[in-house]
């Protein structure tokens, strides 16, 4: 693997699991994986998901950076229009002040959540539409100037915070291409516009002062384990957390229920959205990653470790690492 890799952490609170024990197992990932020389993780904001830890996102971040020192940490991502660009770029700010050189800022216009929980969140139901304006006030409260004059973000002013566009459509592609920005595209789990969107970033795509060339990062989802019996096992255990996660409405699956629902039409799309998925022993799952990189032409992988248990999914990213040689620059980097 030539490409650098990292991680995109869920924050996943797996059955008869607390979200506090959901954290612990973040930062037992988060140390490993700087370990073993992942280049960095992110963690996405979601709302009104009881399997999802993930939902103050800069928190998280910040607690995890509080207990690794090097690797990158950062958000993939925070959905502005649910904030003030002024928060988002305060908290930052004190990210990047407290853990200098280390926090990304990835950027999305998806609520994160329902109808619902969209208007307990107090969003404005159009606020999306000035997503390309509120992505520029935030760059300004940031890396200077403001566009709000006289308002500045304290801490965040001079920062510098890396911006990075989410999309799973060629809106992000467009507008990343147009900001000059890195294109990070969610094909972990909407897989449908991966190239069309990646081809058109990298045709219209302008130099920016933060980025010279276009760099695309693809979402990509692995289950790497000792035994493709026991990787297959857990694939088909994500997909049935899945049928709950979509489907449940507050219930719970048995395996046999959620199983049928996997079977029927309605079923089909869980199973579609895991379309780029890495499942196997570690050879199997580095030949599709080289495949899936090709076929991606991403700069960068970031993998969701999609294994259940925190003890699994650190076994997942131990094998990755292992062979795609992540681990000997990580214990190289150790020694130095």
């Amino acid at each position: 693997m030539t490409l650098p890799l990292s991680i995109l952490d869920l924050a996943t609170i797996g059955k008869g699991q607390t979200a506090a024990e959901s954290f612990a197992g973040s930062v037992a990932m988060a140390q490993r994986a700087e370990e073993l020389g992942y280049r960095r993780i992110w963690y996405a904001e979601h709302h009104n998901m009881s399997a999802i830890a993930s939902s103050a996102t800069s928190v998280l971040i910040a607690h995890v950076a509080a207990h690794t020192s090097t690797i990158r940490l950062g958000a993939g991502g925070i959905m502005l229009p649910n904030h003030s660009p002024l928060t988002i770029a305060e908290q930052f700010g004190t990210l990047e002040t407290l853990h200098p050189g280390r926090i990304d800022l990835g950027l999305g216009r998806a609520p994160g959540s329902d109808q619902n929980t969209l208007r307990a969140l107090r969003r404005d139901p159009m606020s999306a539409d000035s997503f390309p304006q509120d992505v520029l006030e935030l760059q300004g409260y940031l890396t200077g100037p403001t566009r709000i004059q006289g308002v500045e973000a304290t801490p965040g002013k001079g920062t510098n915070v890396p911006l990075y566009i989410l999309g799973s459509s060629l809106f992000g592609a467009r507008l990343a291409a147009q900001l000059g920005l890195p294109y990070a595209f969610a094909s972990h789990f909407a897989p449908n516009a991966l190239q069309d969107a990646v081809a058109l970033y990298r045709r219209e795509f302008k130099p920016s002062a933060q980025l010279d060339a276009p760099h695309v990062i693809a979402g990509v989802n692995v289950i790497a384990a000792d035994t493709a019996a026991e990787a297959q096992a857990a694939f088909r255990a994500t997909l049935r957390a899945r049928v709950g996660l979509f489907f449940g409405g507050g219930r719970e699956f048995t395996d046999d229920e959620a199983d049928m629902v996997l079977d029927s039409p309605q079923g089909q799309h869980v199973s579609q959205m895991m379309t780029y998925s890495a499942v196997g022993t570690p050879d199997a799952v580095i030949d599709y990653l080289d495949g899936f990189a090709k076929h991606s032409d991403a700069d960068e992988l970031i993998v969701a470790h999609q294994n259940t248990g925190t003890e699994a999914r650190i076994r997942s990213v131990e094998l990755l690492a292992e062979v795609a040689g992540l681990a000997r620059v990580g214990a190289n980097s150790a020694g130095s």
